[in-house]
């Protein structure tokens, strides 16, 4: 029954298992349901995180290589985008001790993103990140 709702109605379905474990039917819960959403959860932490530092450091990128082009706008892009990190490190500590590992995943993606957004080539860029992880994530760093 459980298995059928949580292809038709998801919502319905958490509020169904959510129900069910404050009554303590956990046997009734739907367990190979209940584990595939907390792993998603958990991945979709960590995507949040990586995709918030591609785009800070694809402004720092910006910032380094078009000192012509720097503005108010991408100064306040990278306060929130480090606000957002901050908090987000706050909320979910676990993460912090895998950010040398998200500052590289998500280098490659600010890569492209600086490329396609100042036209120019990947290569100008250096191969892995220049910036330390408490430079990304001062509100006080920007590169010269």
């Amino acid at each position: 029954m459980s298995t059928n709702l949580h292809d038709r109605d998801f919502y319905a379905w958490t509020q169904q298992q959510a129900q069910l474990l404050k009554a303590g039917r956990v046997h009734e819960a739907d367990f190979d349901h209940l584990i595939e959403e907390l792993e998603s959860m958990g991945a979709s932490e960590r995507r949040q995180l990586i995709n918030r530092l591609a785009v800070l450091l694809a402004h720092l990128l910006k910032w380094h290589h078009q000192p012509t082009f720097r503005g108010r706008s991408w100064q306040l892009t990278m306060k929130e985008q480090r606000r957002q990190l901050e908090r987000h490190l706050r909320d979910n500590p676990t993460l912090a001790s895998r950010l040398p590992e998200f500052v590289a995943d998500a280098y490659g993606d600010a890569v492209l993103r600086a490329a396609r957004e100042t036209g120019l080539e990947e290569g100008v860029f250096a191969e892995s990140c220049p910036y330390t992880e408490a430079e990304i994530l001062s509100v006080d760093f920007l590169p010269d």
